[in-house]
């Protein structure tokens, strides 16, 4: 006999590459990158624009068209069934060197990604990490003998992306941007939720 380890209740996170054509992703930095003014707390060196609504340009139509069929997707993984999904708001980072993005999620949706405009450093990949003060132990094992490995981890860093990539994952999980040590690095991060979820008989309907 041989023993087995299982691994139980694990996070879905999905990677989709080339979801967005060159000509689409080259159109969104030309149209947005000079509309990202909104300052972010993490750094200086990190500016978004204001939320937008997919309708709010053409170039977003064409992004929500292609995006949504891989949330639905990854829909499946986070509630068991196809359902129906509206991403809900859009906004454009414009990551500089040196900027970073503190540890955070998103409120009020459900599935949240992040469509990667440029190149990315391998410094500046997304870090996805454990929620602090989660159920874990007290007192950890960590030196420099440790082997980490998927049930020790607490932290994991995404693959390199190339524009166009789309990363998908539960809006709860933390994430984070270390410091880019690259060049300028432009991203189109969203939010979506399902068009309804039913439990036993209740129904909540959820527009965007």
């Amino acid at each position: 006999m041989t023993d087995e380890v299982i691994g139980l209740f694990p996070i879905p996170v999905q990677r989709s590459p080339g979801v967005l054509p060159p000509p689409l992703v080259n159109a969104l930095v030309d149209h947005f990158t000079t509309r990202a003014l909104q300052p972010n707390n993490s750094s200086d060196a990190l500016s978004h624009t204001r939320m937008l609504q997919p309708s709010d340009s053409p170039l977003l139509v064409q992004a929500a068209a292609l995006i949504t069929p891989r949330i639905a997707e990854f829909g499946r993984h986070l509630f068991g069934e196809a359902l129906g999904w509206a991403i809900k708001e859009m906004w454009v980072n414009v990551l500089d060197t040196g900027g970073r993005q503190a540890m955070h999620n998103h409120a009020n949706s459900f599935a949240s990604g992040v469509v990667y405009l440029t190149e990315t450093h391998d410094s500046a990949r997304t870090v996805f990490m454990k929620s602090p003060g989660g159920h874990d132990f007290a007192l950890k094992n960590d030196h420099a003998g440790v082997a980490t490995g998927p049930y020790n981890a607490e932290k994991w860093v995404s693959p390199a992306p190339s524009p166009g990539d789309l990363m998908l994952f539960p809006s709860y999980l933390m994430h984070a941007v270390p410091p880019n040590a690259g060049r300028r690095r432009i991203s189109l991060a969203f939010n979506a939720i399902p068009t309804r979820l039913e439990s036993w008989g209740y129904t909540l309907s959820f527009s965007a």
